[in-house]
Parts: C-alpha cells; sequence; structure tokens
C-alpha cells in the first residue's frame, strides 16, 4: 500500500469536500471560523485573516488534486484579502465581523505570513502577475512598517513582548512559497535571512532546541534556567530547512535538523499514545501533556525527511495522527486528546484543515 494512502483517502473524498460545502460561507463571501461536531455548523461571530488565509492554501492544493468548485473557493479567498483584508498602508487587517467589516484593524506578523502564503498558493489557480504584485507589495510592507532592529520582524502593531519564533518561522514558509510561485529573487533572500536568524538566535546547539519565546533583543525566555519547546515546530523546522536546502539556500541550516529530531525522539512522544506532546520544557520534562492534532501533522513530514525514514516510522506517525481523526464525523477531528487519549470537547477549527492538507501532502511526496 503506498504511503499515507489511507490519510491522502480521508482528505481527498471527507475532508476537503466537506469544508468546501459547510465550511464556505458562500453568500457572504467568507469562510467559516470552524464546524461543530455535532452537524450545527459554526457558531463564531467574527472571522479571522488567518482563516482566509489558510483555506486559500488549503483549496488551491484541493482544485490541484481535482476537487470541483475548489478554484472558486481560492477566488473567494482573494477578494476577501482585496476587498475587505487590505488596507491603505499596506497591511492586512487582522479580525472581521461576518459581513467582512473591520473590527480590528491591528496587524500581525504571523497572520501577514500566511497572506504571502495564500498569494503564493493562488498563482497555481488565478492569474499569477497581479498576485505577483501584491506579494511584493506585501513583502515591501513587512520591511518597512514590522522589521526590528535588532534582528527579524516584530510581532505586529502595535509592538507586543514576547518575540517569537513561530511568525518567522511561517515567513519562512512562505517566502520559499512565493520564491517557487514567482521567482522574485527578494523571496529567496528573505528566506536565507531567516534561516540565518534561526541559526544565530533560535536554534539552541547546546541542547538542540528550538525556544519558543524571546525577549526584545532575541534572548529565549528562561523558567529556572530552561526554556519552553513544542515538538511539533522542531519537525516543522525540520521540514522548512530540508526545503530551503533543496532550493539551493546558502545558510546550511539542515545541520541543525538531527539535533531537533533527537530531541523529539528521547522526550517529544507520549509513550502511551505515540502521539507528540503539546509542550515540553528544554530540560526534556513535560510542561503541557496533552496532544493537539497540528503537531501530529508536522511529524508526518519530518518523519519522511529523516536520514533513516522508514515506511514503518511514517507508518507510526500516521497511526498518531488517526487518533485524532477516528471515531469523528467524516471529514472533521477532535482537535485535543486528553494525556489519556480521550477526545476533549470543541469543534474542529478551520485553521487545523492547512496542517492537515500540507502534512499528509508533503509526506506523501517524501516517499
Amino acid at each position: 500500500m503506498p504511503a499515507l494512502e489511507h490519510a491522502r483517502t480521508w482528505l481527498r473524498d471527507q475532508a476537503w469536500p466537506l469544508w468546501l460545502e459547510h465550511g464556505v460561507d458562500w453568500s457572504r463571501r467568507g469562510f467559516h471560523e470552524c464546524l461543530e461536531l455535532d452537524g450545527s455548523g459554526c457558531l463564531s461571530s467574527f472571522r479571522r485573516l488567518r482563516v482566509v488565509t489558510r483555506q486559500v492554501f488549503v483549496f488551491a492544493a484541493a482544485h490541484g488534486a481535482g476537487l470541483p468548485r475548489a478554484d472558486e473557493a481560492v477566488e473567494l479567498g482573494v477578494e476577501f484579502l482585496r476587498k475587505r483584508a487590505l488596507q491603505p498602508d499596506g497591511g492586512y487587517a487582522q479580525r472581521f465581523a461576518l459581513d467582512g467589516t473591520v473590527i480590528d484593524d491591528s496587524r500581525d506578523l504571523y497572520d501577514h505570513a500566511f497572506v504571502l502564503l495564500a498569494l503564493a498558493s493562488a498563482a497555481r489557480v488565478l492569474p499569477v502577475e497581479p498576485l505577483r504584485r501584491e506579494a511584493l507589495g506585501l513583502m515591501a510592507y513587512l520591511d518597512a512598517a514590522l522589521r526590528h532592529p535588532l534582528g527579524g520582524y516584530q510581532e505586529g502593531r502595535p509592538p507586543a513582548l514576547p518575540r517569537r519564533q513561530n511568525p518567522h518561522m511561517h515567513l519562512l514558509e512562505a517566502s520559499m512559497a512565493a520564491w517557487e510561485a514567482f521567482r522574485e529573487p527578494v523571496f529567496l533572500r528573505r528566506a536565507d535571512a531567516l534561516v540565518r536568524l534561526f541559526l544565530e538566535h533560535f536554534f539552541d546547539p547546546v541542547t538542540g532546541t528550538l525556544p519558543e519565546e524571546f525577549d526584545d533583543a532575541l534572548r529565549p525566555l528562561r523558567d529556572g534556567g530552561r526554556h519552553a519547546v513544542e515538538p511539533g515546530h522542531h519537525c516543522e523546522w525540520v521540514w522548512l530547512l530540508d526545503w530551503h536546502r533543496r532550493l539551493g539556500g546558502a545558510e546550511g541550516g539542515e545541520a541543525a535538523m538531527p539535533g531537533l529530531l533527537a530531541f523529539v525522539d528521547r522526550h517529544g512522544t507520549n509513550p502511551a499514545l505515540g502521539t507528540l506532546r503539546d509542550a515540553l520544557w528544554s530540560d526534556g520534562t513535560v510542561k503541557e501533556p496533552g496532544s493537539r492534532l497540528w503537531p501530529q501533522t508536522e511529524r508526518l513530514k519530518s518523519e519522511a525527511l529523516r536520514a533513516d525514514a522508514t515506511l514503518g516510522r511514517l507508518a507510526g506517525a500516521e497511526a498518531a495522527l488517526w487518533r485524532h481523526i477516528a471515531g469523528a464525523p467524516p471529514g472533521l477531528w477532535f482537535e485535543r486528546l486528553s494525556p489519556e487519549g480521550q477526545p476533549l470537547p470543541g469543534p474542529a477549527p478551520a485553521s487545523s484543515l492547512y496542517h492537515l492538507t500540507a502534512g499528509i501532502l508533503v509526506a506523501g511526496r517524501g516517499f
């Protein structure tokens, strides 16, 4: 059986069609924030830029796999970005009422990284030239409005602490996607700079870990001499550093991959469930013992990219993901599991479909 055939079938035949039919608010031209597992739809009273952008990515991938009407969902999302989210200063608002009215006009670096990813993804479906101009305009905005004098970017407008590696990680992802979509050198240069930032400030070679939070000068925030880490982000960086290597990136970030994976192997898995834990301390002790969906999808990617990758290891990662899917309504999932493996109450967030789509497709290509 081909690697991840079960997961790919679920994504293609259940998840994508369900979210295209029930996760798109076709009449009000937006995307729903979540779907309740009891079939009552979405109870959210707002929309987020993060969900709009991630759903553009999802449905661009679904269109590439032949899902009917997925291209219309991509067009709807790009229309929302252009008509509702984009503001006169070149940045994008963060939150909206259901009719598309802006209710939070702050700027968020994490969300802007996903705007760039959405524009690059949409280029597989829609005319490229307008998207290219918009992507270049977005990068110019980030450099003018959010660049931090001590390295990297600010968290947003207004500035906030702590600073985090996570938005920079997704900006690296988006920059590489934009390079592949538009072939503008600025995007590859930005990817190189972000990998350099990872090597110089984010990665801790002594412990083989990736601190999550930093002070204004990008010094890791510590508690009793240790810092918080998330195994899922270790796995995500492994994928991104390998991608950067394949693009011919100049910084050699792939040298950090073995250390990141070794820490996950030693400490990251709940032995009773086989799932990645939510959060640890850099000494390996457990900070948050539960399991969220998204780390399991990132583990799929890193397992497929290991130097010692095997179908057995990948099957173990798929089994961990399946703990979040088995027993849920078709096309949905349990976002959180208790340390004992019991589903916790809550809807299926639309934002997690991005992780499922990327994790399943990337890992499937890796084998």
